[in-house]
């Protein structure tokens, strides 16, 4: 579990990295928000999972802006404290059903779901990274070593 806590810590200092950047740099690729909502509606609908709830109306893919990042970012930050300090170590293998975004239906543990959703954060946001350099901007160091280095946390 410790291991997990420090995933999602690393996950909102990532994501709140990427928002301070597009911020100040005045992103105006949609592409590269489009990105960066996918991220951010991806976890919220993976901790709505999580907790049992439909989420077939949420949305994976959907275009936003720079405020609704802002927005959700606090919003999944919150849920994901909430949803973490509330499971046992022993909860990490229960298995989770939900249906996916084509309604086919699937069963994953916790633990996979959990992990997955760091992952796929970083993933997104090195696509998000690669865009910025293109446009002649200096990527995001969110690497999880970086964040682990700056806050030497156990």
């Amino acid at each position: 579990m410790k291991t997990i806590q420090k995933m999602y810590e690393h996950l909102n200092w990532a994501n709140q990295r990427i928002l301070e950047t597009l911020q100040n740099v005045g992103a105006d690729s949609q592409q590269v928000i489009n990105l960066f909502c996918h991220i951010l509606y991806a976890e919220q609908v993976w901790v709505t999972r999580l907790r049992g709830v439909d989420s077939s109306q949420l949305p994976i893919w959907s275009e936003g802006d720079i405020a609704i990042c802002a927005k959700l970012i606090k919003q999944n930050e919150e849920n994901f404290k909430t949803f973490l300090t509330d499971i046992e170590k022993t909860d990490l293998d229960n298995l989770i059903s939900y249906t996916n975004s084509t309604g086919k239906e699937f069963e994953c543990s916790m633990r996979d779901i959990l992990t997955h959703v760091a992952l796929h954060g970083q993933y997104h946001r090195g696509q998000i990274n690669s865009r910025l350099r293109a446009d002649g901007i200096e990527p995001v160091n969110v690497d999880f070593i970086t964040f682990v280095r700056m806050y030497q946390r156990e």
